[in-house]
């Protein structure tokens, strides 16, 4: 007999194979048994009937609990009312391990802090499942994309000695002491929680010409939004003789990709979750284009109290994105609300050469780029305006002393493009094991 997974059955109709997972519901009428089967690949239903079994084997359908482990094996029948078109006629069944009595997560409507409490649990539903599966083609299609054109992979650290932007925002580490110090005494040295890999993706771009990160990173701030966690994964790329225009391009064309793939290979997970897909099949290339002040007049005219020289908020975003069906670029942002590596709007020095990537349906910013600034002596005054000690960027000043070229760069928070694709309202869905500011467990 075939040992199958659901995903294959459907290739084995009028067949008898056997199948590995877990009850993850049922229900009896004494004489027929209805046993809801999951493996992981999909969900299935396989109907027992008393007067075919053995009494043995009726027995250990009648000593199932949710949640229990099981091998089932059956004929697979096409059948027009099940949700995958096809059910199995239960032939017998192997107890793997029955599960303790009282699982935690039942029928009834549970609270967001018991559902994350129980989160271990919680990722057997059926939503979770569909919301992870989503996440990995996101994963999958960005690796596709990059490796489609030229990015190489390239890791970047966790532990850093600085941050990108200063330290305020940073988790702060005891590292070791100095080899100089004597016993019993330590140099105070630290190390930080990475918030990006970019400086170092800077570094491999020399090298590789164009290369991307894919990681975990780490936020302190005390935020408590609906798209803030302090620990979220980010994909960073970077690309030598690339410049703003260019770099934008990249962004399109990558989320296009992302939302095209999920649509053809995750039709099934978006139904699960009862995701409108008609605002997805809406994101095409060209996306809106706006700068920051064109973004200001338009957000005061629909009643925001957004100052010329601000960077937009999340209600700013929110208000901004319902009024397109397609993402936004946001670009050429005030310096003074930037980071110092962000090369000046030669037309307008007060302004950079940025961008960010606003989802539409009230999600916003999904990315953050810029053109970065090449030149050695620029860059240094860009340090000093921002109170910042030279010394930490030493490394990251030599690749404008040694062949710096013009080049640009951009960084996705992986789960707020999660929350988007799947029609989430809040980012600590998206993530296996959400780590916020009041919740580090389980």
């Amino acid at each position: 007999m075939t040992t199958l997974t659901v995903s294959q059955i459907h290739q084995h109709i009028g067949e008898e194979v056997e199948l590995k997972g877990w009850c993850y519901n049922f229900r009896s009428s004494g004489k027929i048994f209805f046993l809801q089967f999951r493996d992981g690949t999909g969900r299935m239903q396989a109907v027992y009937m008393k007067t075919d079994l053995p009494e043995e084997q009726w027995a250990i359908l009648e000593s199932l609990r949710l949640e229990s482990s099981v091998i089932i094996r059956g004929l697979v029948k096409e059948d027009a009312r099940a949700p995958l078109g096809f059910e199995l006629e239960g032939k017998s069944i192997t107890a793997i391990q029955i599960a303790e009595e009282g699982y935690p997560i039942g029928k009834k409507e549970h609270g967001p802090d018991f559902l994350l409490d129980n989160r271990h649990l919680w990722l057997r539903s059926e939503s979770q499942w569909a919301v992870q599966r989503v996440r990995d083609r996101i994963i999958t299609s960005t690796y596709e994309y990059f490796h489609e054109n030229g990015f190489i992979k390239f890791d970047t650290p966790i532990l850093t000695p600085t941050s990108c932007e200063g330290t305020t925002d940073l988790f702060e580490m005891d590292y070791f002491a100095d080899e100089e110090a004597k016993e019993g005494e330590t140099s105070g040295s630290k190390a930080y929680l990475a918030q990006s890999g970019q400086l170092y993706l800077e570094a491999g771009i020399m090298s590789l010409g164009r290369a991307f990160d894919f990681g975990p990173v780490f936020r302190a701030e005390k935020s408590k939004t609906r798209r803030h966690l302090t620990e979220f994964w980010m994909m960073d790329a970077e690309a030598a003789f690339v410049e703003h225009e260019g770099n934008m391009a990249i962004q399109e064309a990558l989320i296009c990709r992302i939302v095209a793939d999920v649509l053809k290979h995750c039709a099934q997970e978006l139904k699960v979750l009862e995701r409108d897909t008609a605002p997805l099949e809406k994101v095409q290339a060209p996306f809106v284009h706006m700068t920051h002040a064109e973004a200001v007049a338009k957000l005061r005219g629909m009643g925001s109290d957004i100052g010329d020289m601000d960077d937009l908020g999340a209600d700013d975003e929110t208000l901004l994105t319902q009024q397109y069906d397609k993402p936004i670029f946001l670009e050429k942002y005030p310096a003074v609300v930037k980071a110092f590596y962000m090369k000046r709007d030669p037309e307008d020095p007060t302004r950079v050469l940025n961008n960010d990537l606003l989802a539409p349906e009230g999600y916003g910013e999904i990315i953050g780029g810029s053109q970065r600034e090449d030149d050695y002596e620029t860059l240094m005054e860009r340090i000093r305006e921002h109170n910042l000690d030279p010394a930490p960027f030493d490394w990251y000043l030599d690749l404008r002393r040694y062949g710096s070229v013009p080049h640009s760069g951009f960084g996705y928070g992986l789960e707020r493009i999660v929350a988007w694709t799947c029609g989430l309202h809040h980012v600590r869905e998206t993530i296996p094991f959400p780590r916020m500011i009041n919740r580090i467990t389980p």
